[in-house]
């Protein structure tokens, strides 16, 4: 059922693209472009012709035409606006955005973005994001479920091109020599790469690490970076404020020159070239990354070549592990955002002909769809007073309830009160605080199962999870019901839970010793061996703090740990 569903919403999509292409070139190839609101007022004339295929390479101008095209074939769920500043040589920094009321945040509803062509002659992703603006408008109209369902659930924003000058200056080059360079159009016009340009916040939070103390996220005012940073490009500072503005909660940022999902941290904490680098929600975004990549066409197959012809074709990578970025945009999102970013790269070639694009959308199509599903996975909901007033920027924090152990990484609640907390499948204790106000908690069970293939008319979006905050001027207030709730859940985990637990032995690991690529190094380990780590790792904290994970541990891990130990000491 699953199959059938997604090969005939494949089919429709392609359908949708040459479609659409004909019918609104033929309509507009006469005359200019021009769309005027209080966001944007451009015009252009250089419409493609409209017999050409709409897999080709669009350069600046027609960009901006056929996202003003889908536009006018979709009014009522489509809104075109440019970001606060344009590019070094004035090109605008534009967005589509997609959904039902367009230009409102709908309190419940999250917000997602894809961003293409930061590297400039990395071009992929620019095409694949001007062909799904296309589907999902068309689509829509058609009455397919999946795209209602994205439509009517998620606010989606779309910007084909972050580094349009770099663009142009790549698309010259192949123009006038027949292909592109590896660096021609890389970065912007100022010759800065956008990808290295961004506050460099992971060194702030891995101090924080060391020291136990400071913020765990939202960790400078952007306006402040932005005055204090003279080095910050134009393109750079506009997207900062971007996502200063609108609360999103997933991201990806398209690439090329390989294919693989890449996920945070890209920095790592030693310093080194390459070592695997954890953040708190590893387990969060790997499961990420694998609904790109498992939903691309080759991304995951084994048997494919890896682009160096040399090296492995894993689908997906912690970015510390494959090479260390500084500055990059990814982590800046997640470190200064409620957002979860991760890092796309979509072939091995950054510039492929135009002949290419049409199989490239075949590969691509799904995992796009799916991956903006991940948008609802995890919890939602509000975080009210007793008089039902939203409170904004509380704090809400998660624990695995399995481990006891903290994600150490805080999402906040936005204007509305409402929040967003992306999550894998899992126990979680949640809680909400905010200054002035007791503190509440929460107990739930994660199990996503949204997907591309699952019939939209099956598909639910994140359990919503609300907490009432009493001021503390009043007496705190009896929170029996949630801690019988946390009981009830705490008893199936220690009831589910299985001696040779690799996923927890794993989380607790990563815990204690975040240097360590456990997640990498866990195949090659046997059960026997990840609990003798466990027991290493014990021994190098203070008896305060040994005590307080073995307290948190359950029973059935202590218990075997304990006969690992026994085991270990009878040997030697």
């Amino acid at each position: 059922m699953e199959r059938e569903f997604f090969f005939c919403f494949l089919f429709l999509c392609i359908a949708s693209l040459r479609l659409s292409h004909g019918e609104t070139q033929r309509t507009d190839s006469d005359k200019s472009v021009k769309e005027s609101d209080s966001d944007i007022n451009q015009e252009t004339s250089n419409s493609p012709d409209p017999d050409a295929s709409i897999f080709t390479h669009h350069p600046y101008e027609q960009m901006i035409s056929l996202m003003l095209e889908v536009n006018r074939a979709c009014p009522d769920i489509t809104r075109i606006y440019n970001l606060s500043e344009p590019s070094v040589q004035g090109r605008n920094l534009t967005v589509l955005e997609i959904t039902e009321n367009p230009g409102v945040h709908k309190p419940g509803k999250p917000e997602f973005k894809y961003i293409g062509n930061m590297h400039g002659n990395e071009v992929v992703g620019k095409e694949m994001l001007l062909y799904l603006m296309i589907a999902l408008c068309e689509e829509y109209k058609k009455g397919d479920e999946l795209a209602k369902f994205v439509v009517s659930q998620t606010r989606v924003h779309i910007m084909p091109s972050m580094n349009p000058d770099g663009w142009e200056a790549a698309y010259k080059e192949m123009m006038d020599k027949g292909e592109a360079s590896w660096l021609t159009g890389r970065s912007n016009a100022n010759g800065v790469d956008l990808n290295r340009n961004f506050p460099d916040l992971n060194s702030e939070v891995y101090e924080h690490e060391r020291e136990h103390k400071g913020r765990n996220n939202h960790l400078v005012k952007v306006e402040k970076a932005i005055t204090n940073d003279k080095n910050l490009q134009p393109e750079t500072r506009a997207v900062m404020r971007w996502l200063a503005q609108i609360g999103f909660v997933l991201s990806a940022n398209l690439h090329g020159g390989d294919l693989v999902a890449n996920y945070p941290y890209d920095e790592t904490r030693s310093g080194k070239t390459q070592e695997y680098t954890a953040c708190p929600d590893d387990h969060t975004f790997v499961y990420l990354s694998k609904s790109y990549a498992f939903f691309h066409k080759t991304m995951a197959d084994p048997s494919r070549l890896p682009c160096d012809k040399q090296g492995d074709s894993k689908p997906i990578t912690n970015g510390g592990l494959w090479y260390s970025v500084a500055k990059g945009m990814q982590d800046y999102n997640y470190l200064n955002t409620n957002c979860f970013e991760i890092t796309l790269e979509l072939g091995c070639e950054k510039f492929p002909p135009a002949s290419a694009l049409e199989q490239l959308w075949l590969d691509n199509v799904a995992a796009l769809f799916n991956y903006i599903l991940q948008s609802h996975i995890g919890v939602k909901g509000f975080v009210k007073t007793t008089d039902n007033k939203p409170l904004a920027n509380a704090e809400i924090k998660v624990s695995n309830l399995a481990s006891g152990l903290p994600i150490e990484h805080d999402i906040l609640s936005l204007e509305d009160g409402d929040y967003y907390r992306l999550l894998a499948d899992g126990y979680y204790h949640i809680s909400a605080h905010a200054e002035g106000f007791h503190p509440m908690s929460r107990c739930v069970h994660i199990v996503n199962t949204i997907r591309v293939g699952v019939p939209p008319s099956e598909m639910s979006t994140a359990p919503e999870l609300n907490f009432t905050l009493t001021s503390k001027s009043l007496p705190r207030p009896d929170n029996k019901d949630e801690i019988a709730e946390c009981d009830a859940l705490w008893t199936e985990v220690q009831q589910g839970t299985q001696l040779d637990d690799r996923d927890l032995l794993i989380s607790i690991l990563s815990y204690l010793d975040p240097s360590t690529k456990w997640s990498a190094m866990a195949d090659r380990l046997t059960t026997v061996q990840l609990y003798y780590y466990l027991a290493e790792g014990l021994k190098l904290l203070k008896p305060e703090e040994m005590k307080e994970v073995l307290r948190l541990m359950p029973r059935a891990l202590q218990e075997q740990l304990d006969m690992v130990i026994s085991a270990t000491m009878n040997k030697k």
